[in-house]
């Protein structure tokens, strides 16, 4: 075998090994909190607690999983403020915001739960109220964590709050709920998976015995 060849086999395995580690892509399981200009969802750049839409608004929430806001899913549904509000007509002193509510599917559920079927909320609130505040007047009860972290709408889910979800399956040890039972030993950490690393090896000897015979051949 030449060392040409040696070279093309080393090429050929590289990418196995890269496709070992990219498996191993962590998601997390959360509510992300969008607002709607028109027809454009947009991800909002703070929380629902810092930001006080004005009256007419539409904003929305996902319950889902996702590795960051670019990949995050939207809020589903087509109703604008209009539709929305339809039945909750103005009254002075006070504001309307219309919010979209979509609970996700059942793949992105925790164990054992069942998304509630998407819904969409008018909330009449003070001129100066928060999202979180007009969120709490029409979906409670809702749930946040230690942060401040939005963790349940309308008490889905019951538990558990941004944890990392990989391979789109149950929560990754350490940062599972902390109601559920302890993770076995010997998980990961977020440095190489075990795969890649045996990748890596496997690639390493390969390349090592190619080399050892071209250098007896020659």
């Amino acid at each position: 075998m030449t060392r040409r060849a040696v070279v093309l086999l080393l090429a050929a395995l590289l990418p196995l090994v890269a496709g070992a580690g990219q498996a191993q892509a962590t998601g997390y399981r959360y509510w992300s909190f969008w607002e709607r200009d028109g027809g454009t969802w947009t991800y909002a750049t703070r929380g629902p607690s810092l930001v006080r839409p004005a009256d007419g608004a539409v904003q929305g929430f996902r319950f889902s999983v996702g590795e960051n806001s670019a990949d995050a899913a939207r809020p589903r549904g087509t109703a604008g403020f209009a539709a929305i509000c339809a039945d909750t007509p103005p009254r002075d002193g006070t504001k309307r915001v219309a919010l979209v509510l979509d609970f996700g599917t059942p793949a992105d559920a925790p164990s054992g739960e069942t998304p509630p079927a998407g819904r969409t909320a008018c909330a009449r609130v003070s001129p100066d109220a928060t999202t979180a505040e007009a969120l709490a007047s029409v979906a409670g009860p809702l749930r946040y964590d230690a942060s401040a972290l939005l963790c349940a709408i309308a008490g889905y889910p019951q538990k558990g709050c941004g944890e990392q979800v990989p391979d789109g399956s149950d929560p990754a040890p350490g940062k599972q709920d902390p109601s559920d039972p302890p993770a076995s030993s010997g998980s990961s950490d977020g440095g190489p998976s075990l795969g890649l690393a045996a990748g890596i090896a496997v690639v390493v000897c390969l390349g090592a015995a190619v080399v050892l015979q071209v250098r007896r051949r020659g």
